[in-house]
């Protein structure tokens, strides 16, 4: 199933046990059979919502040039000495609301290590020890680095990165993926490496999506006036500089009314999580809901497509500052429909993108 020949010093005899080649000298390392990596990165988790812990993580998060990109000497000062004094407290207690106290971790956290377990094993019934199926985190742990050494220490003479966000921005696939090309720098035997950057218009995930609203609909005691597809935002001036993601974010709107087969004016597409002075692209979830209240839509459904787990900007921020501004303006029905998580037919999903990545190294 692997190709043998780019690795003919791993033997294939003996696939459960690290060997030396059989024509190298006394003293040479032992050398684990080759395989294929799928490394799968999500965005992160702080390790305990405490203020070391949040300042720690918001600090890595923060000083990321790819998601603030103003001049370090500019931003540093601010960070350390206004954000970082304030927000590790506020963050710190958003995520306590959510935190799933029974595992000591977050939700992301225990979402992406169950997706991660029914990937290995949907890709094992078909490539069995031939891949070897983890995950990291680009912010927190597990890192990126300490996962690329633990793929490489496991004979990993291929790996395929997958970072699990839908549509593409610089702010979150690329900078998983600067980060994983660093992590690389360290590996004395570098192997080759594939990218998925993107999967919004792949079928299956837009039938995923249609289905969990279609259950979700189902479901509920009433009929929302309109599903807001809630994504998270980025400034305006990224969208301006090149980055597709607000393109992305519209097409896997209109992907999702499609499979729906609904009229234009049952969805729409809104933006949340704004940070800092700049302007970023809108609508603004948190005033858009609100004016929908105010314009007659009493009955709303909210779903965050650029999510594939749900964490603290969906669980804490959709589902309590932003329903709390739709009730405020005089919304009346309010229903959150959960990310794909680990849902079987995202599961599925992830695992044929993955299968096509993987042509030519495993078939």
């Amino acid at each position: 199933m692997f190709d043998s020949k780019q690795n003919e010093a791993a033997p294939l005899e003996n696939a459960a046990l690290a060997e030396r080649p059989s024509h190298a000298p006394p003293g040479h390392p032992r050398i684990p059979p080759a395989k294929v990596g799928v490394l799968l990165a999500n965005l992160g988790t702080p390790d305990n919502y405490d203020y070391r812990s949040m300042r720690r993580y918001l600090n890595e998060f923060l000083s990321d040039e790819r998601v603030i990109d103003y001049p370090s000497w500019v931003w540093q000062p601010i960070l350390q000495l206004v954000v970082l004094t304030k927000r590790p407290f506020s963050s710190g207690e958003a995520y306590k609301s959510i935190w799933n106290h029974e595992a000591g971790e977050s939700p992301l956290m225990t979402i992406t290590k169950s997706q991660t377990e029914k990937l290995r094993t949907d890709l094992q019934e078909s490539f069995g020890d031939d891949v070897v199926v983890d995950f990291c985190m680009r912010y927190g742990n597990p890192s990126t680095r300490s996962k690329v050494r633990e793929l490489a220490e496991k004979g990993c003479r291929k790996i395929l990165f997958f970072p699990l966000y839908p549509q593409y921005s610089g702010t979150t696939s690329a900078t998983a993926c600067d980060h994983f090309f660093r992590a690389l720098m360290h590996e004395k035997w570098q192997p080759p490496v594939r990218t998925i950057t993107s999967y919004f218009d792949d079928p299956l995930y837009v039938e995923a999506l249609a289905a969990s609203v279609e259950r979700a609909y189902a479901q509920m005691d009433y009929e929302p006036d309109i599903l807001v597809c809630s994504y998270h935002g980025v400034p305006q001036r990224y969208v301006n500089e090149g980055d597709p993601y607000h393109c992305h974010c519209l097409k896997t709107t209109r992907l999702l009314k499609e499979k729906l087969g609904w009229a234009h004016d049952k969805i729409t597409t809104t933006f949340q999580s704004r940070f800092g002075p700049e302007e970023w692209i809108q609508p603004y979830t948190v005033e858009e809901v609100a004016r929908l209240a105010e314009k007659g839509k009493k009955k709303i459904a909210v779903i965050a497509p650029a999510f594939s787990a749900d964490c603290i900007e969906t669980l804490e921020e959709i589902n309590e500052e932003i329903r709390e501004s739709f009730e405020e303006a005089g919304g009346e029905k309010f229903t959150y429909i959960p990310c794909l998580n680990d849902d079987d037919a995202h599961i599925r999903a992830l695992g044929e993108v993955i299968r096509s990545n993987l042509r030519g190294w495993l078939d």
